[in-house]
């Protein structure tokens, strides 16, 4: 099926997903920022903080707008970004950052929202497969955003804190490139589910790691490289924008 008419059979709410992926229960993976949403929800929390005044907009908004070009162009220190992106949290309280959660979700999330990823996500929830959204993108803002597509399981870069208050450090192992792998595995182990029959969804050739380990990788409206191996490996490719 081409890429055209997959994404129009999204558009119908009981539409299955692409291909006869979900013929038996398996593991339903999606990238989140640019995949299931039309945006960066990382590059976004980062111009919300400037334009709420949380942040200094002169200083930062520069440095958000260069890491998020490096990782566009694959070349990220991710243990840099998370230190700079997760500073702003330094002593603020769950309540507290629970608050700004709820307001960049309905400013700056909902509106990027698309009707056609939601689609998708129902087909594969009607054919009983496992939902799990992995990002490289942390988890005080994908949390919420996850919540709001219905999708129970999220792996993303961990954050730390303390008796109810944010540090400002990341946890665990970054959620990044070969790290998403290797979150992935930790997260099916003493898990009924396996990567046999898996698919994943995603728009970045820094997903590629993960991509090379499913049965179905897909395409979505992909960057350029990722267009490129995906064709010439012969995996699908779909929007999910149409």
């Amino acid at each position: 099926m081409s890429a055209t008419a997959t994404a129009a059979k999204l558009a119908t709410p009981s539409s299955a997903p692409p291909e006869a992926h979900c013929d038996t229960m398996a593991l339903a993976i999606f990238d989140l920022d640019n995949t299931l949403i039309a945006g960066d929800s990382d590059h976004l929390w980062g111009e919300w903080l400037c334009r709420e005044g949380i942040v200094d907009a002169d200083t930062f908004a520069a440095r958000n707008a260069q890491f998020y070009a490096d990782y566009r162009a694959g070349t990220l220190d991710i243990h840099a970004y998370l230190a700079f992106a997760l500073a702003p949290l330094r002593g603020r309280t769950i309540e507290e950052v629970s608050e700004w959660q709820a307001r960049f979700l309905a400013a700056c999330i909902e509106p990027i929202m698309l009707p056609a990823a939601k689609a998708l996500l129902r087909g594969h929830r009607a054919a009983g497969d496992t939902l799990l959204v992995i990002t490289a993108t942390n988890e005080v803002v994908t949390r919420p955003i996850v919540a709001a597509l219905g999708v129970e399981h999220l792996i993303a870069c961990g954050v730390e804190r303390v008796d109810g208050v944010y540090t400002g450090e990341a946890s665990g192992v970054p959620s990044y490139r070969e790290g998403e792998v290797d979150r992935l595995y930790a997260w099916l182990d003493g898990r009924p589910e396996t990567l046999a029959g898996a698919t994943f969804y995603s728009d970045s050739h820094n997903d590629l790691p993960l991509l090379k380990r499913v049965d179905y990788p897909v395409a979505v409206d992909p960057d350029p490289e990722l267009a490129a191996q995906a064709k010439a490996a012969g995996w699908e490719l779909i929007s999910l924008r149409a």
